[in-house]
């Protein structure tokens, strides 16, 4: 949950703006990447000359990795930061001058701020602090302790504000600050002995650890875009739970636990993407997380935050799709354990707006699916009959094109899209989903419609899964081309989240390893978006949430594997490798021909290796015969 860095003004959701010479200080967490201006920004601490909480902190220069950051000031301050698990070091040098800290207890992101109570013991503060979180949505609470070297004095200059004055400005002013979701007494034994140079080579040597568990060969920008966006998608969940197994459930109690117990939700958004790269990279942890997203349930789940979380958090839909497919994916869940939160989850979906209709049919088909495997066949019935009703409220919505406001955004209620976004959400059944647009031949008509008069959107999320829909038809081909132009090539993008078509459409790529990475208003959504793009470009695409399939496409590198924590090993090699090359022409597995587009979770997860051989044009044979359709089952 600790994530030390520097607070700009002005800022985006995070806190920080590259851009930004004006720095407010530096604070201790951040949640990458989410809507209604952002979560966390707790603890500020800002080094001052002279005692003044004024001091100008304008940045000369600055430079970061995974789990470092280091930057000097126009004042002659330098400050430097690096952080492991809940445990992290700020060192600052004043370069001789009268030098200190300003430290405000209650500053957060958006007003954010409850309440915190704080001791003082000489050098040492600790104390606990309540936050809202994302969207003002329920309340976080974590607890501190703060251990300060070369201070001579801390003096409260209000409720919630200090300020500590250096003992010696010839010497560095040294932050070491602990958390924990669980008391004070669990903070104070995250802080170490050790020094801010052996801190930054060990949080260096975790973050490679993590970001190795994926290897890439190939052209070096793609590289480097690659791993910058698999760190972001790596921001979240966060571990709660401490090693002798205590943690904070959502209920304000403290309970036991013999695994892991995460925290850090962003569910909407990520069950679309950044939960399948983790269940498909990271095994050894995915099993810790889905006990914990099952969890919620045990102890009072509800669609956004709760008043007791243990972390920033986001919202919690679509939790039952992501445990089915953890469930299909081969990952423990204790269905009858939570079989009763379940069914109020399922009893208290929305189906008040078009969207909203189609999602609710989506968590209904997860949920027949899963009192299917619990043996109820009444539930089973019951939520699969409400999970077909979509298609009443499609063709009441989605299926005239003709309309005037198919176009606009947020038309008939809609959240964050248009009738032609939303229309494609049916994932859990292309097959009857096509009958519906009248056959595969008007499906696809429509589909190539969509994708040539720009409507889709890039900037969010409701119609992520389209550029992959073509992988269900007898054209997957179109998908190849699609996934290959978002990933690297220039794209148009008519909408934003505040906007139907009519001003300047947004020309260029969508991806960019640059300070301004994403196009205007896309967030990234706690990995979302980066782990849409960390997926494609290994080739793999989730067929729909719920089930264990990945369809294929062209990767962007020559050589890739995923090595896994037992040994095992996935390779996935391009024969007749070009950069420019993105469709693929045939595929084989562990040296037999591969003539379906799909592989399934567990033939990823034995090791082995896929070789895809790609070429400049498309192959309209490869991957037709044996297409993987999601389909409403009884």
């Amino acid at each position: 949950m600790m994530s030390i860095g520097p607070q700009t003004n002005p800022h985006n959701h995070t806190g920080y703006e590259h851009y930004a010479k004006e720095f407010d200080g530096f604070t201790h967490t951040h949640l990458e990447g989410v809507g209604c201006t952002g979560s966390g920004g707790n603890i500020l601490i800002k080094p001052i000359l002279d005692e003044n909480n004024e001091t100008e902190l304008l940045k000369a220069s600055e430079q970061a990795r995974p789990g470092f950051y280091e930057v000097s000031f126009e004042n002659g301050i330098d400050a430097v930061m690096s952080v492991t698990h809940n445990f992290g070091i700020h060192q600052y040098n004043f370069n001789g001058e009268k030098g200190g800290l300003y430290i405000d207890l209650s500053f957060a992101l958006s007003n954010r701020f409850v309440s915190e109570e704080h001791e003082i013991q000489n050098n040492k503060i600790n104390g606990v602090i309540d936050t809202k979180t994302t969207c003002h949505a329920g309340t976080y609470r974590f607890y501190y302790e703060i251990q300060l070297k070369n201070i001579a004095e801390i003096s409260e200059t209000s409720d919630h504000t200090l300020i500590a004055t250096a003992k010696d400005n010839s010497r560095e002013v040294q932050v070491l600050i602990g958390f924990s979701s669980v008391s004070k007494e669990y903070a104070s034994q995250k802080i170490e002995d050790t020094s801010y140079e052996n801190l930054k080579k060990k949080a260096n040597a975790e973050w490679e650890k993590a970001l190795s568990r994926i290897t890439v060969e190939g052209e070096e920008d793609r590289e480097d875009l690659f791993y910058s966006l698999l760190y972001r998608g790596l921001q979240s969940p966060y571990i709660v739970s401490e090693e002798d197994g205590t943690y904070p459930p959502i209920d304000g109690t403290l309970q036991k636990t013999e695994g892991t117990i995460y925290s850090g939700w962003a569910i909407w958004d990520n069950y679309r993407e950044q939960l399948p790269m983790l269940s498909m990279a990271y095994p050894d942890r995915y099993g810790d997380i889905v006990k914990s997203i099952e969890n919620l349930y045990a102890f009072g789940k509800k669609n956004w935050a709760t008043a007791h979380e243990p972390a920033p958090t986001v919202r919690t839909e679509h939790a039952m799709v992501v445990l089915l497919d953890a469930y299909n994916k081969g990952y423990e869940v204790d269905i009858k354990r939570i079989k009763d939160s379940l069914v109020k989850d399922a009893e208290r979906l929305d189906y008040g707006a078009p969207d909203k209709a189609l999602e609710s049919s989506y968590d209904n088909w997860a949920m027949a699916q899963l009192m299917k495997i619990d043996g109820d066949t009444a539930l089973h019935n019951k939520y699969l009959k409400k999970a077909l009703n979509y298609k009443e409220y499609w063709n009441k919505d989605f299926k005239d094109i003709t309309r005037n406001d198919v176009d606009r955004m947020q038309a008939r209620g809609l959240y964050q899209g248009t009738i032609w976004q939303y229309r494609w959400f049916v994932p859990f059944d292309l097959n009857g989903l096509k009958q519906l647009a009248g056959g595969e031949g008007q499906f696809l008509k429509e589909l190539d419609m969509f994708f040539s008069s720009h409507n889709y959107n890039h900037a969010n999320q409701p119609d992520l899964q389209v550029p992959g829909m073509y992988n269900a038809t007898k054209n997957p081909w179109k998908s190849q081309e699609l996934y290959r132009k978002i990933m690297l090539d220039t794209m148009v993008q008519a909408y934003f989240n505040d906007n139907s078509k009519g001003i300047d459409p947004y020309v260029g790529r969508i991806y960019q390893n640059k300070p301004k990475g994403y196009i205007r208003t896309m967030d990234d959504d706690a990995g979302t978006m980066s782990s849409w793009f960390v997926m494609r470009s290994l080739g793999f695409s989730p067929a729909n949430i719920g089930n264990p399939v990945y369809y294929l496409t062209a990767p962007i590198f020559k050589e890739m594997s995923i090595n896994y924590s037992e040994g095992k090993t996935f390779k996935i090699s391009v024969a007749n490798y070009d950069k420019d090359h993105f469709y693929v022409e045939s595929a084989t597995l562990n040296g037999e021909g591969l003539n379906r587009n799909w592989l399934t979770q567990q033939e990823i997860l034995e090791g082995g290796e896929l070789v895809i051989k790609t070429s400049a044009t498309s192959n309209k044979e490869w991957g037709v015969n044996e297409s993987w359709v999601s389909s409403i089952k009884d």
